[in-house]
């Protein structure tokens, strides 16, 4: 959420910023509502100071016996009551309309962010590896032999169309892609591992800033539960309400979780394979952060993503979010994406994202400065380290053979009993 002081300070840096997001004029109607807001309490703060006022004068005038003066106080402080409240009232209402637009408004992206109107408009900033020169034309994940255990057809007998059922050697390739990234996360990377629920309250999806602006992207339960589109809402939400010491930071999490969205506007995107799924599997990354260390602490994330598809083996690029390809709570993200020569072409994998303190404001998460000064809004970052089904897909997709087998990655092998390869019959072999 935005700091309403600022807005206030310098409503044009606020306007000029929110229009490169595509958003004019902003500021006019904010600061409209923020004045009324701030009149109606003064004016309750006056009237109660009036009534205060006549509510000492009403004994004096009794025990003077000044009965006329007595009625008309005792009537005044009744009409001030009856002012404040209707005054209180119409405050709480503008200060929820004002909330309701702030939170409805996308973070304001730093000034590195580059202009753009969509994803053809990021910059790439580094990649790593080279696409495998194949001597045949490479299939799609869904297409290779040695992939039968992915099950669609019964996924779609189950629940419908954008789920799988993973059989034998997928469902084990797809723990170990997991148990490989979270023991490389905890072990190499510092992060402590946790294990979080996937039904959350409504506040803590507002804290993520999904709510109210995404409602339609998540499944919410009957009894009021929502289901987490990624940990990146249970993690950070770790802090709501707190005030950390500033030597606790950064605090550095990781989980593996399942994560559940609606595609609500991916009509007839990605509609084959796994790539896009109602429910899915995430290791996350989640680092709470002193505001003077979030750029680096970004830089750090990102490396930590880009190291695990280093060690499989995974040619990538990363690229610079422009402004138009920019997620609704992000500041700056970094972008990495595998390449999958199935489909010719590099697809994300991980977002690597800083928030600055935008959902620490929403969440009201501060820190304890060392130094004793006043607490602060601590800043959050948020990436995927890394999307489990999108990586099982680089890595059967990058290593598969003219025969429809898959050789897999070495640095897998301890965690598939020191196999090395599937079959083209789907074994593990």
């Amino acid at each position: 959420m935005h700091d309403i002081r600022a807005i206030r300070d310098n409503p044009a840096a606020f306007d000029a910023a929110m229009a490169r997001r595509g958003i004019t004029g902003a500021s006019s109607e904010i600061l409209a509502i923020d004045e009324s807001r701030r009149a109606k309490i003064l004016a309750a703060e006056t009237a109660l100071a009036d009534r205060n006022a006549a509510s000492k004068k009403v004994g004096a005038a009794k025990a003077k016996g000044d009965e006329a003066e007595f009625q008309r106080l005792r009537a005044l402080v009744g009409e001030k009551k009856n002012e404040i409240a209707a005054l209180e009232d119409q405050a709480k209402a503008e200060d929820t309309r004002l909330r309701d637009l702030l939170m409805g408004l996308p973070n304001l992206p730093y000034d590195d962010t580059p202009d753009g109107a969509d994803e053809a408009d990021n910059i790439q900033i580094h990649s790593w590896g080279n696409p495998r020169n194949f001597d045949f034309d490479p299939l799609e994940h869904y297409e290779i032999p040695a992939a039968k255990g992915l099950d669609f057809q019964t996924a779609a007998k189950l629940s419908g169309s954008r789920f799988v059922v993973m059989r034998a050697a997928m469902a084990r390739l797809h723990r170990a892609l997991a148990q490989f990234m979270l023991d490389m996360h905890t072990t190499q990377h510092g992060m402590v591992e946790m294990i979080t629920p996937v039904l959350v309250r409504e506040e803590a999806m507002y804290g993520t800033n999904q709510l109210p602006k995404f409602a339609e992207d998540s499944y919410q339960t009957t009894n009021g539960w929502w289901l987490i589109p990624t940990s990146e809402v249970t993690l950070t939400n770790t802090v709501a309400g707190d005030i950390v010491e500033e030597n606790a930071l950064p605090i550095r999490m990781t989980a593996h979780t399942q994560c559940f969205r609606s595609e609500a506007g991916s009509a007839g995107k990605d509609t084959t394979g796994i790539l896009r799924q109602h429910q899915f599997e995430k290791v996350e990354m989640v680092a709470i952060s002193h505001p003077d260390h979030s750029e680096a602490e970004q830089t750090r994330m990102t490396n930590c993503a880009q190291a695990v598809l280093e060690a499989l083996e995974l040619p990538y690029r990363t690229v610079k979010l422009c402004t138009g390809d920019l997620g609704f709570g992000a500041r700056r993200t970094l972008d990495i994406e595998v390449w999958l020569p199935g489909q010719n072409a590099f697809r994300e994998i991980s977002s690597v994202s800083t928030c600055g303190d935008f959902q620490a404001r929403r969440m009201n998460a501060r820190f304890r400065p060392l130094d004793g000064g006043k607490p602060d809004f601590v800043h959050t970052l948020n990436g995927s380290g890394v999307a489990v089904g999108r990586c099982l897909i680089a890595v059967l997709e990058n290593g598969q053979q003219s025969d429809g087998s898959v050789t897999l990655p070495e640095a897998l092998k301890p965690y598939l009993g020191g196999f090395g390869a599937i079959d083209n019959q789907g074994n593990l072999i």
